[in-house]
């Protein structure tokens, strides 16, 4: 499956648009380190898993509808705190040649 953040994607024309397609995950940041370098890590580490997550979520809905590419994508990443994440990716799912 092919994903852009464009809203098309070159040498490959966009045959149907078959709809929005999102993928959410939420991580809660479990591990502490007084250590700030190796605090960075641990939020680095937390925040990439939840992306990868909701990147997964989202190629799964895009493949109910059949779609073998997702355009325009975004990506929204919020904390409630200092210690939980939410992940949000949206793009619209599309046939491509």
């Amino acid at each position: 499956m092919i994903l852009s953040t464009t809203n098309s994607i070159e040498g490959h024309p966009i045959q149907d648009y078959l709809g929005i397609v999102t993928g959410v995950s939420t991580n809660v940041k479990t591990s502490f380190s007084f250590k700030t370098t190796k605090n960075k890590k641990l939020y680095e580490d937390f925040i990439n898993q939840a992306k990868e997550e909701a990147f997964q979520s989202l190629k799964e809905n895009a493949n109910k509808l059949k779609a073998n590419a997702v355009v325009g994508i975004s990506i929204d990443i919020e904390t409630s705190s200092t210690s939980y994440f939410f992940v949000s990716i949206t793009g619209t799912a599309v046939k491509v040649v």
